[in-house]
């Protein structure tokens, strides 16, 4: 689990994966140069618990994040964790009677609750019905159709093939999780567990939307790799392009992507009939007054 700046969140991550049982584990977190609390609770737990192996470095983004963890990584398979998420009681455990109960299977995900900034229950992305389709859109998919996992932190998968297959590579800022699930899957199947093991919190100030361009972009050179031999020159071209993909530094959430946000939030609660929508509403018009399907559901629910 990569960390930066989640100190809010970081103790009920931590504690949904330090409470699993009927597995044994190390626990990697990559303090990736947190300016608030963060450093401090990760010690603390460090300190307490033998289990975890704490990292210290440099503020560098997700991706090297990761490759630095799992390069550390002595376990015969790793599992993803992403902070401020939770993994439900006994995950690790079914996830790893999943992986070896069926045969070549090299990827597996699991049912995915989605939770809105006050735990509330926003959606579920289910296990996939039919994990044949979901491969093939990974080797042979357009942008349009092709598929992955229920969250990048549902991840669980074998420690040689990882480095087989290169890890993850730190030329994609974005869109790592979608570069090493199509070279994964090149070595065997892709599986989901059907019972819910994960929640994920989304946050009124999500970032997705603001590097939406640069994800597409970075997707897009995915599949160009995926269709080109390793030992083609054209691949080391599209590898430096990627790399060239970066966020601006100064670039914040805006309040009409803020609003963005919340009006979806909102659209998934009114969806189920909670009147806490509304909230969500309100909210995105004053972060962005002109957005008119937000005034609509917003009048609807008054």
């Amino acid at each position: 689990m990569s960390v930066y700046n989640g100190a809010e969140h970081l103790r009920q991550s931590v504690e949904s994966i330090l409470s699993q049982e009927g597995v044994d584990f190390e626990f990697i977190l990559v303090n990736d140069g947190s300016t608030d609390e963060s450093p401090g609770i990760l010690e603390e737990y460090a300190k307490r618990d033998s289990r975890i192996r704490l990292i210290h470095q440099e503020n560098q983004g997700l991706t090297k994040a990761l490759v630095r963890g799992c390069a550390e990584a002595r376990g015969e398979f790793i599992c993803r964790q992403d902070c401020g998420d939770l993994s439900k009681p006994g995950r690790l455990a079914k996830q790893l009677e999943h992986i070896r109960s069926g045969k070549d299977r090299v990827l597996v995900s699991c049912t995915a609750n989605y939770l809105g900034p006050q735990n509330e229950f926003l959606y579920r992305v289910s296990g996939q019905v039919d994990d044949l389709t979901v491969r093939n859109s990974l080797l042979k998919g357009s942008l349009k159709t092709i598929r992955g996992l229920a969250a990048h932190g549902t991840a669980f998968f074998p420690a040689e093939l990882y480095r087989k297959v290169g890890g993850y590579r730190p030329e994609f800022y974005f869109a790592q999780d979608l570069d090493l699930w199509v070279r994964l899957v090149k070595y065997g199947k892709i599986s989901f567990c059907q019972e819910v093991l994960y929640e994920v919190r989304v946050s009124e100030n999500e970032i997705s939307g603001v590097y939406r361009k640069e994800q597409v972009s970075l997707a897009k050179i995915i599949l160009a790799l995926r269709d080109t031999e390793t030992s083609d020159p054209t691949s080391k071209k599209l590898l430096f392009q990627a790399s060239l993909i970066r966020p601006q530094r100064k670039r914040k959430v805006s309040n009409r992507v803020k609003a963005k946000t919340l009006y979806y939030i909102g659209r998934c609660l009114q969806s189920q009939g909670d009147p806490a929508s509304k909230n969500y509403f309100w909210h995105c018009v004053i972060n962005d007054p002109f957005h008119l399907k937000a005034w609509f559901s917003l009048v609807r629910e008054l």
